[in-house]
């Protein structure tokens, strides 16, 4: 690839590359010398669980892999016993080691989705941060001003409303930009969420006589309620290694605006068809449903396979548009002492048949008129339910259960 064709598929779905005419710099002296940058990624194992949105860096990096340049993820399970402050108002609990290594592990598992896992060098800051006496650590520290530290919005913002930070804080983005120096990365990437940090790596890099790292940022991708980021705590995420019924499913209660950036961020769909199928959906030439079944299928495709895409789009044509059963419905039989005079309450029907997380979330189907069954709508969150011979219970578009004894 060129030059120019390696910035324009970096620069696809990114919010700002600082600065863009260095990490032209940087591709161009990679090509000239044969040597490949070094591009950086950082993961704090708090959260096991990787969805589209947190994808998105992931598949960035995925580019430059397919550009042939290294990719360093950084398993910050040093950084995870300190809790990474950023956007935090409060101090965020500090992880036993225990509990990093096992995010850790199921981190790697799901990003291998992504990454190219003979080409994915993983690494783990611990094995640096670590070792460092307290000689070296202040060391380190005095090539950082209070003031600077202080320039972060959310350590501004507590200050200021007299809330506590807590100095174990405050090194936080000092050892994430330690690791630039210890790695000599070329590029950072992460959401914007992350600017301080990286150009704090930019300017420690600096401070060791180091070529300054380019910064990298990645829009935060919405969730599926189009307003909120995407989040498992706010039940608005596709997961990438949920199953294909389900991953399609949820992007088809994806509001039709959102669609241009999902396609932009999520798939590999050229940004000039995307363009296309936008205008002609806002044009009334294409349905919105035809364009959003496509992004479903691209999505299942990228984390399961082509087929698995193109059946889900046949399974929810038949179970949605034909109004029919799915052929893989699960069987539950359900515990005879959770009825009461024979009948269940719908709610708790709901979480036992595994079609509702929790209770809450179950009202919530029942009240918005999600809720049948044998394709007769339950909307009284009281009601109980005879199960006697066996219902076909169903949540949602998708979701079904053949409910026993």
């Amino acid at each position: 690839m060129t030059i120019d064709e390696q910035l324009q598929l970096i620069k696809r779905g990114t919010v700002e590359i600082i600065p863009e005419e260095g990490l032209r710099a940087k591709l161009k002296k990679a090509q000239s010398e044969g040597k490949p940058l070094r591009i950086k990624l950082g993961l704090d194992p708090t959260a096991p669980d990787i969805h589209l949105g947190s994808a998105v860096v992931l598949r960035k990096m995925r580019q430059f892999q397919d550009m042939d340049h290294e990719v360093y993820i950084i398993i910050g399970d040093f950084t995870a016993s300190i809790g990474d402050p950023s956007g935090r108002s409060v101090t965020r609990p500090q992880l036993s080691f225990e509990e990093i290594k096992v995010n850790a592990q199921t981190y790697y598992d799901q990003f291998c989705k992504i990454l190219i896992p003979e080409k994915t060098k993983v690494v783990f800051n611990s094995e640096w941060l670590g070792p460092l006496g307290f000689a070296e650590v202040i060391k380190i520290a005095s090539k950082v001003t209070v003031a600077r530290i202080l320039e972060r919005d959310d350590f501004a913002t507590r200050l200021a409303e007299g809330k506590p930070i807590s100095v174990h804080e405050l090194m936080y983005p000092i050892c994430q930009a330690y690791d630039s120096v210890f790695l000599k990365s070329d590029v950072e990437v992460g959401g914007t969420e992350q600017k301080f940090n990286i150009m704090m790596g930019r300017d420690l890099q600096g401070q060791y006589d180091q070529e300054e790292q380019i910064g990298l940022f990645m829009p935060i991708l919405p969730g599926l309620d189009g307003v909120q980021k995407m989040s498992k705590s706010l039940g608005n995420y596709v997961g990438i290694t949920e199953i294909p019924k389900d991953m399609f499913g949820k992007i088809m209660s994806l509001p039709d605006e959102m669609m241009p950036k999902f396609y932009e961020l999520c798939t590999d769909v050229p940004l000039e068809e995307i363009n296309t199928m936008w205008s002609d959906v806002q044009a009334g030439k294409l349905h919105p449903m035809d364009m959003k079944k496509r992004l479903g299928k691209e999505i299942v495709a990228i984390y399961h396979s082509a087929e698995a895409g193109q059946h889900a789009v046949a399974e929810f044509e038949r179970v949605f548009s034909n109004k029919e059963i799915p052929e893989d419905m699960p069987e539950v039989k359900l515990d005879p002492s959770l009825l009461t005079d024979g009948k269940i309450v719908i709610v708790r029907l709901l979480v036992s048949a595994g079609l509702a997380p929790s209770g809450n979330e179950a009202k919530r189907l029942v009240q918005q008129g999600g809720v049948s069954i044998d394709g007769t709508k339950i909307t009284d969150i009281t009601a109980g339910v005879s199960i006697g011979d066996g219902i076909i219970l169903r949540a949602g578009k998708l979701k079904f259960a053949h409910v026993t004894l």
